[in-house]
């Protein structure tokens, strides 16, 4: 049986250390229906307000962050998990180191 799955052992061994002043990504897998991108965040670092045109989970691995999500702000933590459906507005701002998933889901 062909079985065709992504296993990543160490996800964070993914990242290369992050300078401060900075974000750095790393898209970790790509196919027709999702795309994975790890982000690290140095503190006080900030992806600016905008939307994304398919649905998307935000997993926090590492640190604490400010998000804005639509009208509501909310801090996220290691463990914290978000969905967002299109179009919805959203930033992210660092209060510490962060590194985060990003899961975009797109239409098969």
């Amino acid at each position: 049986m062909d079985v065709s799955y992504f296993h990543q052992p160490d996800l964070l061994a993914a990242l290369p250390e992050v300078p401060p002043d900075t974000i750095v990504s790393r898209t970790v897998l790509e196919n027709e229906r999702v795309k994975l991108i790890l982000f690290g965040f140095a503190p006080g670092q900030e992806l600016s307000e905008h939307t994304a045109s398919m649905p998307a989970i935000l997993h926090f691995l590492r640190g604490e962050a400010g998000l804005t999500l639509g009208a509501d702000e909310q801090t996220a933590r290691p463990g914290t998990v978000v969905y967002m459906p299109p179009r919805l507005p959203h930033s992210v701002r660092a209060q510490t180191e962060v590194v985060m998933l990003l899961l975009m889901l797109k239409d098969a």
